[in-house]
């Protein structure tokens, strides 16, 4: 299995909708792959926080620094009339 093939089925994976060949497919492939075993894992902990429905707060600093980047982003995107 390729990584390409791996990230196609990536979805089945996580959700343990696999048959069992394919679990075996993938279990080899991320034995011997770190970069699919990260993303594998970062997949699930993505999930685990996302069930786990807790908002995580985001520092008041970042938050400014993303709005402005949103608001930089907008502008530029879509300039005022006459512009």
């Amino acid at each position: 299995m390729t990584c390409e093939e791996l990230l196609k089925a990536l979805n089945d994976y996580v959700d343990d909708e696999t048959v069992l060949a394919v679990c075996r497919e993938f279990a080899a492939h991320l034995a011997g792959c770190n970069p699919c075993r990260v993303v594998v894992d970062n997949i699930r902990s993505t999930i685990r926080l996302y069930k786990a429905g807790e908002p995580y707060p985001m520092p008041p600093e970042f938050q400014a620094r993303m709005r402005d980047a949103l608001r930089a982003k907008w502008a530029e995107t879509f300039p005022p009339a006459g512009s």
